[in-house]
C-alpha cells in the first residue's frame, strides 16, 4: 500500500522517527532490566557491563519497534488508533522503518557484543526476530493467542541482564521474564476490549473479536490470579525482601480487585482503567525490586 508522504517541519520529522520506536513501550522494557542486573551482580555491575546491556537493550527494543511499524503499516492504516503513526500518515517511507530497523539492531549487536558478551547479544537478536517475525507478521493474524505467544519478545530483558553480566540465565532472570510474560495478555486485552472494532476492522483475531467480551474478560480475570502469585515468588525464593514483598502484594490485589471488578461487568471506564494501572504497575514492581536489592546491599555493607 502506498501512502503520499506528508510535510512535516524539522522537528515534526524527528518526532515522526523517534514515534517509529515506540518510546514510552521500550522505555518500560529497559526498566524490567535494571534489577535483574543488580540480582545477578549481587550489587552494581561494572559501568561497561551495566550501560551496556540497557543500552543494547533499549537499542534491540527499538530495533524490533520500527521493524513493526513497518510490516504493520497496512493495518495501522485502518485502525483509528494507529492510523497516525509515521507510515500510514505519510510522513515517512516505510523504507525508512525498514532501514532504521536493520540499523538499530546492528548497533543492538555491537554494543552488547563489545560490552558484555556473545550471550546477551545472541538473546537480543532473538528477541528482534522474535517480535518483529514470528509474532508481527505471522502470530498476529492467525490466532486469537497472538498477544500470548508474542509477550516472549517483551520479556527478553531480564534475560539479556542475566547474560550480560553471568553469561548465562538463571532462574531468577526466567522468573522476572515470566512476569512481563504473564502481565501482556490482561495488560493489553484490557485494551483491545475497548478497541476491538478496530481489530475487526483490520482483521487481526484480538481474543475480544474472535471469543467475544465475556471470555476475554475471563481471561484477563485468570491471568491476573496467575500473575500475582508469581510476582511473589521472587519474594519467597529469598530473591528479593520486604522492600519489593509488601508494596508488591498490595499493588497486586489491587490489580486482581480491578480485574475482578472488569470480569463482573465491562465498561469503558474499567477497561481503560486495568489497562492504565497495569503499565503503572509493572514500573513500579520493578521499580520496587531495584530499591530493594539496593536497601539490601546497604544493610549487608
Amino acid at each position: 500500500m502506498s501512502v503520499a508522504l506528508a510535510p512535516a517541519g524539522t522537528r515534526g520529522l524527528a518526532g515522526a522517527w523517534l514515534e517509529l520506536t515506540k518510546p514510552r513501550i521500550i522505555s518500560l522494557v529497559v526498566i524490567t532490566g535494571v534489577p535483574a542486573l543488580l540480582l545477578a551482580a549481587g550489587g552494581m555491575p561494572p559501568a561497561r557491563v551495566f550501560w551496556g546491556a540497557l543500552i543494547g537493550t533499549l537499542l534491540a527494543a527499538a530495533s524490533a519497534a520500527s521493524f513493526n511499524m513497518y510490516f504493520d503499516r497496512d493495518v495501522d492504516a485502518l485502525m483509528r488508533r494507529t492510523a497516525s503513526r509515521p507510515l500510514p500518515s505519510g510522513k515517512i517511507p516505510p523504507m525508512g522503518a525498514l532501514g532504521l530497523g536493520f540499523v538499530l539492531a546492528g548497533f543492538s549487536w555491537v554494543t552488547l557484543l563489545t560490552f558484555t558478551n556473545l550471550l546477551a547479544a545472541a538473546i537480543g537478536l532473538i528477541s528482534i526476530f522474535y517480535y518483529a517475525v514470528f509474532y508481527t507478521v505471522w502470530l498476529k493474524r492467525r490466532t486469537p493467542q497472538n498477544i500470548v505467544i508474542g509477550g516472549g519478545a517483551g520479556a527478553s530483558a531480564p534475560l539479556i541482564a542475566w547474560a550480560a553480566v553471568t553469561g548465562g540465565v538463571g532462574p531468577v532472570a526466567w522468573l522476572l521474564a515470566g512476569i512481563v510474560f504473564l502481565w501482556t495478555p490482561p495488560h493489553f486485552w484490557a485494551l483491545a476490549l475497548v478497541r476491538h472494532e478496530d481489530y475487526a476492522r483490520a482483521g487481526i483475531p484480538m481474543l475480544p473479536v474472535t471469543h467475544g467480551e465475556v471470555e476475554t474478560r475471563r481471561q484477563i480475570l485468570l491471568y491476573s490470579l496467575v500473575l500475582v502469585p508469581v510476582t511473589l515468588l521472587v519474594w519467597v525464593m529469598g530473591a528479593a525482601g520486604p522492600v519489593y514483598g509488601v508494596p508488591v502484594a498490595l499493588l497486586g490485589a489491587v490489580f486482581i480487585a480491578r480485574a475482578f471488578g472488569l470480569w463482573r461487568r465491562f465498561d469503558v471506564p474499567r477497561a481503560m482503567g486495568l489497562f492504565r494501572f497495569s503499565i503503572l504497575y509493572l514500573f513500579a514492581l520493578f521499580l520496587a525490586l531495584t530499591a530493594d536489592v539496593i536497601v539490601r546491599g546497604v544493610l549487608a555493607g
